[in-house]
């Protein structure tokens, strides 16, 4: 005599037939960023990063409520789109997936975010700075790298002590995280006594900026922060050599890359781009960041671009809220995920 016992939605499932026992718990963790266009090499590194987590999760032989998890990464393309990114949202909460790791970018993250709030899924950000992100409601959705408001603002006092910027321009590519990091920059650069003697902005997929920066040129800034991704920041960066303007430039983690140098072909100044990184490390935790960052080369022969550490941090915690619950149920999970062992958002309650 068979008998079959299928429990859907990430929880457990069991075949028993003769003698008892127990199948792999499937677990589906799904991923997005954006792996084609301007900031494809962004995305794939996050996806990198993310299937480091999971391998090694898998290697590792971890249990769920008594039962041997079997992980599988469910990836999806984003583009930096945000209607492709709640195409890619509601595609994997049509695979019923058991939480997700994304997006990388806020203007994909939040649209995203209400459609796994609906389903009720749990959404980790590696990467979206935009306050509104975590700040709409939702149970489901959390973020493990600080906002904009300390981002951005850190950044403007920054350039107004320790650059000692007198003439400060600001640019954003108008997208949710662009906009949102230049408008804290701004307030950071008032509250700390600092002027801003312009504001523009392009969009992301601009590549000729001589309009804006001519403008700004007359201004004679000594410093431009830029809001938005080193695929935009690279020509920015050529043009403003091309027109003589040697401000020193600053943005945040958007433009924290390996891939600048290239991007800008050369023409950065040694100390002249300043950026910071949401999910920093320093001291005793600096260690394991080096070392992450030499288990990624070997394993990619390639060098981390900005956020990879923090997709496989992030992957790490969805399933220790799910050990920590004692199931995958996505709504068990996020509760985990909410208790005082996990908080990912001090502002958050």
């Amino acid at each position: 005599m068979q008998i079959k016992y299928t429990l859907l939605g990430g929880a457990a499932a069991m075949l028993v037939a003769g003698s008892a026992f127990a199948q792999d718990l499937v677990v589906k963790i799904g991923h997005v960023a954006p792996t084609s266009g301007g900031i494809a090499h962004l995305g794939k590194d996050n996806e990198n990063g993310a299937r480091m987590a999971i391998d090694e999760l898998n290697a590792k032989g971890v249990t769920i409520g008594g039962r041997k998890a079997k992980f599988e990464l469910l990836a999806e393309d984003d583009a930096a789109d945000p209607k492709q990114g709640t195409a890619a949202a509601q595609k994997l909460v049509d695979a019923k997936v058991n939480g997700v790791i994304g997006h990388l970018n806020s203007g994909t993250s939040i649209p995203a975010s209400k459609i796994y709030s609906d389903a009720g899924i749990p959404q980790i950000s590696p990467s979206a700075t935009n306050p509104k992100f975590t700040r709409n409601g939702y149970k489901t959705t959390f973020r493990v790298v600080a906002d904009d408001v300390h981002l951005g603002g850190t950044l403007g006092k920054y350039a107004v002590q320790q650059l000692k910027g007198k003439s400060i321009a600001v640019i954003d590519d108008r997208t949710a995280y662009g906009q949102g990091v230049a408008d804290e920059f701004e307030k950071g650069v008032k509250a700390a006594g600092g002027k801003t003697v312009g504001r523009e902005f392009t969009n992301d997929k601009a590549t000729d900026f001589t309009a804006i920066l001519t403008s700004l040129k007359a201004k004679k800034p000594d410093v431009v922060f830029f809001g938005g991704m080193d695929a935009v920041a690279g020509p920015m960066l050529r043009q403003m050599k091309q027109l003589g303007i040697e401000a020193k430039f600053v943005g945040g983690d958007g433009i924290c890359s390996g891939e600048l140098p290239k991007l800008a072909a050369g023409t950065m100044a040694d100390g002249q781009v300043v950026c910071a990184e949401a999910g920093g490390v320093e001291g005793a935790a600096k260690k394991s960041m080096d070392d992450f960052y030499a288990a990624f080369k070997k394993r990619y022969n390639a060098d981390v671009q900005v956020y990879a550490p923090y997709v496989y941090d992030a992957v790490n915690v969805m399933v220790a809220a799910m050990v920590k619950a004692g199931s995958a149920d996505p709504a068990k999970g996020k509760g985990a995920l909410r208790a005082p062992f996990f908080v990912l958002d001090p502002l958050e309650k």
